[in-house]
């Protein structure tokens, strides 16, 4: 593993264990030529998957990406950084299970949305906002519209 702060590859692992998520290994690591001290995490991946965009595009499906869209729609909220990650997780692990290689990014975008239903209904609307591509109050108030019980919308 390379030095993040002089390049050497000649890296020491100092420490192995499983990561807060369980799903990966936690490795804090030393560089003999600077001094420096960082960690890095090691996942099992099962399969590569490849995203098919809407417009046909193939894309490497890049699990950064991922989680950085779900922490856009999750900020400020009152969910532990535990969660995150095991969401996140469980995500990438229901996508590499679906049999397939190729997931069609609506399908990820499916998956995410029905995961943060479930977690919290504000950042599933965040989500569903870029996901959807809302383009005026109006899409807000009827994705919102949609989401409450039937007896509040009758009165």
């Amino acid at each position: 593993m390379r030095c993040p702060f002089c390049g050497n590859i000649d890296t020491q692992v100092k420490d192995s264990r499983p990561a807060e998520d369980h799903v990966s290994i936690r490795r804090r690591r030393f560089c003999s030529a600077c001094g420096g001290r960082f960690t890095t995490y090691e996942r099992v991946q099962l399969r590569d998957l490849v995203v098919i965009k809407s417009s046909g595009k193939r894309e490497d499906f890049d699990r950064s990406k991922l989680e950085r869209a779900i922490r856009i729609s999750i900020q400020k909220r009152p969910i532990e950084p535990e969660r995150i990650d095991q969401m996140i997780s469980g995500i990438v692990r229901r996508l590499e299970s679906l049999g397939d290689t190729d997931i069609a990014s609506r399908t990820i975008g499916d998956i995410v949305m029905e995961t943060l239903a479930r977690i919290d209904t504000v950042a599933y609307v965040r989500f569903a906002s870029v996901y959807k591509n809302f383009q005026a109050a109006d899409d807000f108030d009827k994705f919102v519209s949609e989401l409450r019980p039937s007896h509040l919308t009758e009165e």
